[in-house]
């Protein structure tokens, strides 16, 4: 013979608390990425060291043509920029099944200590990855103010 329970249409409001504890009101709700399957936005990352003389900065920019990158130095300012163009198509036979295509931009900006000196900045890029050599600006170093 089956187990028979009786059902208390009342029983589980008897039971609600409405100022309890809020983690019983969230149990089993699950949380998903909205942009589940599409990519993120793409970043430069940037790395930069500094010796004596000048800043050499190693920025990571894959899958972009060299044609499609633009630095710009203005005094201790340095901008990247990069146009982005990705196409992606799935076929099965002649019938496209899913076909991606994402045009953007991605932009870095930073600021360094000292200015640069414009004619002797060098760019070269070579497998994603954009190096720069960016020369100090003669005289113009770091003045320490003493506090009277």
């Amino acid at each position: 013979m089956a187990n028979i329970q009786r059902f208390d249409p009342f029983g589980e409001l008897a039971r609600f608390d409405p100022f309890g504890d809020m983690n019983d009101f969230f149990k089993g709700f699950a949380l998903r990425p909205v942009f589940r399957g599409v990519e993120a936005e793409p970043q430069i990352k940037v790395d930069v060291s500094e010796d004596k003389g000048t800043y050499t900065v190693k920025a990571e920019v894959p899958g972009v043509r060299k044609e499609d990158i633009k630095v710009s130095i203005d005094g201790n300012r340095v901008s990247i920029t990069a146009e982005l163009k990705k196409e992606k198509e799935e076929k099965e036979g002649q019938k496209v099944i899913r076909s991606e295509r994402y045009y953007g931009r991605a932009s870095r900006m930073f600021t360094l200590d000292a200015e640069i000196d414009q004619a002797g900045a060098k760019a070269r890029y070579v497998d994603g990855v954009l190096e720069l050599s960016l020369p100090k600006k003669a005289g113009s170093t770091a003045k320490e103010l003493p506090i009277g």
